[in-house]
């Protein structure tokens, strides 16, 4: 089975050519209640912080994220997407979920390079698996939004530092 554990996606994610990110986005919402706070797992605001972060994650890794979430399209109240190259949002319609749109998309980047699907139903994993991709845990996809972010804070403030010395000089 190829799924991918926090000790495993960042080497992953580079050595495997991950083409794209699929996030199933209530699932990750429900699988991190510290994210939005008090907020039902369904809220615009629930859905904004997720964007939020998504989108910071996706600038870092250089991989697009392509975020799903069930519904009959999308709301009025969703905010735009902060960096459109890295990261795709879309609502499923009609009698679609977002798992359909989640294997129907995996299925067609399989020529491209394998996909990431990020989901807590096992059931969706293991289909997007046996085509061909790979799956990662929402707890363990969480860590390495994590990591990645506080890999990418640290940078920034060696990098304010060196430059606010050199300008010191």
């Amino acid at each position: 089975m190829k799924t991918l554990d926090s000790t495993t996606a960042p080497a992953a994610h580079s050595a495997m050519a991950v083409v794209r990110i699929l996030v199933d986005g209530y699932s990750l919402l429900h699988a991190w209640p510290e994210l939005a706070r008090g907020e039902p797992r369904h809220s615009a605001r629930a859905r904004e912080a997720l964007i939020r972060v998504l989108t910071q994650y996706a600038d870092s890794v250089g991989t697009p994220v392509t975020l799903f979430f069930d519904g009959a399209g999308a709301p009025k109240d969703v905010p735009e997407s902060l960096s459109p190259d890295s990261l795709e949002i879309l609502y499923s319609r009609d009698s679609k979920t977002a798992d359909d749109l989640i294997e129907r998309t995996a299925y067609r980047l399989k020529p491209y390079g394998e996909a990431l699907a990020v989901t807590n139903d096992f059931a969706e994993r293991d289909t997007v698996i046996s085509m061909g991709g790979l799956a990662q845990s929402c707890e363990d996809f969480i860590r390495e939004i994590d990591r990645v972010l506080k890999e990418r804070d640290d940078f920034v403030k060696k990098y304010n530092r060196r430059e606010a010395n050199r300008y010191k000089s």
